[in-house]
């Protein structure tokens, strides 16, 4: 790897891995696009390590000239795609979004690199997924494997499923250098706080209520951010060509036992809180349509073949992010006054809330 672009570099998992491969790879050029949506931010790429080595793009995936003309003038021979919509919420009440930005989008990428690289041999194009693609797991269900029938169960899943076919068909069809990760639940600093964790730290620390969906029961597989960007680069260093990989971080708590887990942190790390114990502040509100109910992922492939496995356990991670959350308040503060974000978590906590009340 040379010239690596990585796209929507500004949010959550792209500035980490962006930070995270400027620390490893000494020697390559990194280049940054994103569009710059509610969740992506150039205060996330601030202070980077080697920042000389580092080059911000403000443009669209959906921009097929402004792909195109990256590729070609930044020699571009690694591209790691992580732009995409991705919330479960916001897909179910905008769904178009959804459809252009993972879909039209990665069409685009794919077909700017088939024809800028056409004779190139060191190229490669990693895709980032998702391990929701794979639908819902009952209790005693084996966890998901590479080769898992997929069954996506929101139009996020769907358009995340479409993006994954598009890159397969493209690497079986034109013989594109592709590799594909399917990950689980990410969580970390810069996470922006329409997620499960940021928001329960986020809420906490303002002593505002902790919605908790349905009974709270949900099962996730949680990975920390870190984790995941050394399972990325250690897959593009050692993964085949054509191959998929599952990434996690092998564990399954419910999601009412993350809660919980924050709220003891949070007494112990934040003891001056007015909230204290900051568990009385959570609340249960109706549950999302088509909430999947159980994600577990094997990662015996990855390990087997790529040599990686995670090096946090949750009761680390969550500690390490929680203690970031309370280290950048003023980073935490920007994002909490976006009029965006606000009347975000109006439309969608605030409704269920009171659908769980029977007032709507």
């Amino acid at each position: 790897m040379k010239h690596v672009l990585v796209t929507g570099a500004a949010g959550f998992i792209g500035c980490n891995f962006v930070r995270h491969l400027l620390r490893q790879e000494r020697q390559c050029k990194v280049f940054s696009l994103d569009a710059l949506t509610y969740a992506g931010s150039e205060h996330n790429l601030a202070q980077l390590d080697e920042a000389q080595r580092h080059e911000f793009i403000h443009g669209n995936i959906c921009d097929d000239s402004t792909v195109k003309r990256v590729l070609q003038e930044r020699q571009i021979d690694t591209v790691v795609h992580f732009a995409a919509e991705s919330h479960v919420d916001r897909s179910i009440h905008g769904p178009g979004q959804f459809v252009q930005t993972n879909i039209v989008g990665t069409f685009n990428l794919l077909e700017a690199c088939r024809a800028v690289w056409v004779g190139q041999p060191a190229v490669r194009f990693h895709h980032i997924s998702t391990d929701e693609v794979f639908g819902s797991l009952h209790a005693q269900d084996p966890a998901f494997t590479e080769s898992t029938p997929y069954d996506p169960s929101s139009p996020y899943s769907a358009s995340k499923a479409a993006s994954d076919h598009l890159v397969r068909a493209y690497a079986r069809t034109y013989g594109l250098p592709a590799t594909i990760t399917n990950c689980s639940n990410n969580y970390g600093p810069y996470q922006f706080p329409e997620k499960l964790i940021p928001l329960i730290i986020l809420n906490a620390i303002h002593g505002k209520p902790l919605p908790v969906y349905g009974d709270g029961r949900q099962v996730r597989d949680w990975l920390y951010v870190e984790d995941h960007c050394e399972a990325i680069l250690q897959v593009l260093q050692n993964g085949k060509a054509g191959e998929t990989y599952n990434i996690g971080g092998e564990n399954q708590p419910t999601n009412i036992e993350i809660v919980r887990s924050i709220c003891s942190l949070l007494d112990e790390l934040h003891p001056q809180s007015p909230t204290i114990p900051h568990e009385k502040l959570i609340t249960y509100v109706a549950d999302r349509p088509g909430h999947d109910r159980r994600y577990a992922m094997d990662i015996t492939k990855i390990r087997r073949d790529v040599g990686w496995s995670p090096r946090h356990t949750l009761t680390d991670g969550l500690r390490k992010t929680v203690q970031w959350y309370l280290a950048h308040l003023d980073w935490v503060a920007g994002v909490s006054t976006n009029g965006n974000y606000q009347q975000w978590v109006d439309k969608n906590y605030a409704q269920r809330s009171a659908k769980k009340e029977g007032k709507i």
